[in-house]
């Protein structure tokens, strides 16, 4: 009988001691949901991020051979033309782009002729990125396009 005693009061204590209490289980599970919304939070913000990345989209290369309005002389322009796009719009740009292509590339090479010397000479060619950027967009769509870029350019007179 003393043996079953002890036992029995063995177990009692280990409960006591060894059982979390009903405050420590939700405190613990408490913990555990802020930790994991946490991470979802961290991971969502990441995800955020790269989505928003900018990526370059390449439009094209174009070599034109005009007159510009304000001279009799004819040039040769060669550019390498990129545009600037978030990475979540990568796929609906390359899609759209596919399916408009002539459209755009038309567009860009009449912006192109249509440019005065002066514009076609300047060192940081504002004026023309951003007709042609205007005019992609309008074509497009959404404004897919942030911006768009020279990776070369030359301007020849012939």
């Amino acid at each position: 009988m003393a043996f079953v005693a002890m036992v029995v009061l063995l177990e009692t204590a280990m409960f006591f001691f060894l059982v979390p209490s009903a405050d420590e289980v939700s405190a613990l599970a408490e913990a555990k949901l802020i930790k994991s919304v946490q991470e979802g939070e961290e991971e969502a913000e990441e995800q955020a991020l790269d989505e928003n990345t900018v990526k370059e989209f390449k439009l094209g290369l174009y070599g034109e051979t005009f007159s510009p309005i304000d001279t009799e002389r004819s040039y040769r322009v060669e550019i390498d033309l990129y545009g600037l796009t978030r990475k979540k719009n990568q796929e609906k740009m390359q899609s759209e782009f596919t399916e408009k292509e002539g459209r755009l590339r038309h567009a860009i090479r009449m912006k192109i002729r249509n440019s005065e010397l002066a514009e076609l000479n300047e060192n940081n060619l504002g004026l023309l990125e951003r007709r042609i950027l205007t005019t992609c967009n309008h074509l497009l769509e959404d404004d897919l396009l942030l911006g768009v870029g020279f990776k070369s350019y030359q301007l020849i007179e012939q």
